[in-house]
């Protein structure tokens, strides 16, 4: 690994020691909450949409797990605000690990993408597509 892994390491210790947008909003458009039980990860995603009902405006995020999982739901609550539903739900593990900017090891890609997953599923629970109470990675 060179020195750019390095700087991905410290940048992903960074978003885990000092959390962006970490807490719960007030008066989200939607919220909903997830956990990785291989882990103990549990992450609840708020998202507040702009007034056409599908740009993302601002996210925030609360729980507790490991560093990869709480450094990834600080990243993309930096990342998704600007975007649409639309594009969140098209997003995939690869852009997660390129957010990262390091390998995951296969056991870790559970604890990477739950943020994603968890705002992914908010969003189709808010579009109405799926009803669920909690996203589960083991699922």
């Amino acid at each position: 690994m060179g020195m750019g892994s390095d700087m991905y390491r410290q940048q992903i210790l960074d978003h885990y020691k000092n959390p962006r947008n970490y807490g719960e909003m007030e008066d989200p458009t939607f919220s909903h909450v997830g956990e990785n039980p291989s882990c103990g990860d549990t992450i609840k995603m708020d998202v507040r949409l702009e007034d056409d009902g599908e740009t993302i405006e601002f996210v925030s995020f609360s729980g507790d797990g490991c560093a990869i999982s709480q450094a990834s739901a600080s990243m993309l609550s930096q990342k998704l605000p600007g975007t649409s539903l639309s594009e969140l739900k098209e997003m995939d593990r690869d852009d997660i690990v390129d957010m990262l900017g390091v390998d995951i090891s296969p056991m870790r890609i559970k604890c990477a993408v739950l943020a994603e997953k968890v705002a992914q599923d908010g969003a189709k629970i808010y579009e109405g597509e799926i009803d669920l109470d909690k996203t589960k990675t083991e699922d």
